[in-house]
């Protein structure tokens, strides 16, 4: 794992170790803003479920089919592991069907950070072969920047991000995504852009 998760195991074993000497407290270990991220991003990572299934039927390179097998496996397992969380502290629990939910205190789950609008997710589904490789790529490092910008608000928010499960599921987050991030564009620069280079 990246620096970042190796710092973050450290500051989690402090923080279970306190979590575990006041589990008989009445108060809380996690925040209203702790709710909201684990609820939101349930429905970052079904959107990146959804597109990244599309890969098979839309031609896709195998390079790119093999990251987006990745991609569905890793964030399936993040979702059901944030639903968990939510149901043990009796809060809704978000579905995974990317069209059914939204983000507490927003009106539109596109509201969130990287989300993909339906005119992106229209032209992604249009696409195939090289061109459904080079929109994914670019929609998926803007999917995932989102993601990194939602930790980075629940870390900067008082009191928040003091539970240990969601310290580390909010580390694994943004060490995961910003690893493919730069694998993402790694592939993104390998690729030959023709639409790009039309005469004038």
């Amino acid at each position: 794992m990246t620096r970042a998760c190796v710092i973050g195991a450290g500051v989690l074993a402090l923080i279970a170790t306190k979590a575990q000497g006041q589990a008989d407290s009445a108060r809380p270990r996690y925040s209203a803003a702790d709710v909201q991220f684990m609820a939101g991003m349930i429905a970052h990572h079904a959107q990146a479920v959804l597109i990244a299934g599309w890969a098979p039927a839309h031609g896709a390179s195998p390079a790119l089919r093999a990251l987006c097998e990745r991609i569905v496996v890793g964030q399936r397992d993040e979702i059901a592991i944030m639903q968990r969380w939510l149901e043990e502290r009796h809060q809704a629990v978000p579905d995974s069907d990317p069209r059914r939910h939204t983000m507490p205190g927003m009106d539109h789950p596109r509201s969130m950070p990287g989300m993909l609008t339906p005119a992106q997710l229209a032209q992604l589904d249009a696409a195939r072969g090289s061109e459904f490789d080079r929109l994914f790529l670019t929609f998926m490092i803007q999917h995932h920047r989102g993601a990194l910008t939602m930790v980075r608000a629940l870390v900067d928010t008082p009191g928040a991000a003091r539970d240990g499960p969601l310290f580390q599921i909010a580390s694994d987050v943004s060490a995961d995504q910003t690893t493919e991030i730069d694998r993402m564009t790694r592939m993104l620069d390998g690729l030959s852009q023709p639409l790009e280079r039309s005469p004038q």
